[in-house]
């Protein structure tokens, strides 16, 4: 998915919902990036380029930590949502619950 790939015509969206966009779209590619670098890491082994690829890894985890908190900063809704799951303890399915 790229930001070609827009469901409306792209006059029609509003500034925040095309930043959002991009930010959402980022955030794919740099955990499908993180991914694939933790699969080619397992698969690797030369230890230095299994070393090399882990690093690579952290970096493109790093860059979607970076975005999450951009969405978090512009939007009340993901602020919201994270503000219930993240860094909390327990069942996560039964926060949801316990919120009511």
């Amino acid at each position: 998915m790229s930001s070609e790939h827009l469901h409306a015509p792209r006059e029609r969206l509003s500034k925040k919902t095309l930043a959002m966009h991009h930010a959402i779209v980022s955030l794919m590619e740099e955990l499908e990036a993180a991914d694939w670098y933790r699969q080619r890491a397992d698969d690797c082994e030369d230890k230095a380029l299994k070393a090399v690829l882990l690093h690579n890894m952290r970096e493109e985890i790093e860059h979607a930590a970076m975005v999450l908190e951009w969405l978090r900063r512009n939007d009340e809704d993901f602020a919201r949502q994270m503000k219930d799951y993240l860094f909390t303890e327990g069942d996560i399915t039964e926060l949801e619950e316990k919120k009511s």
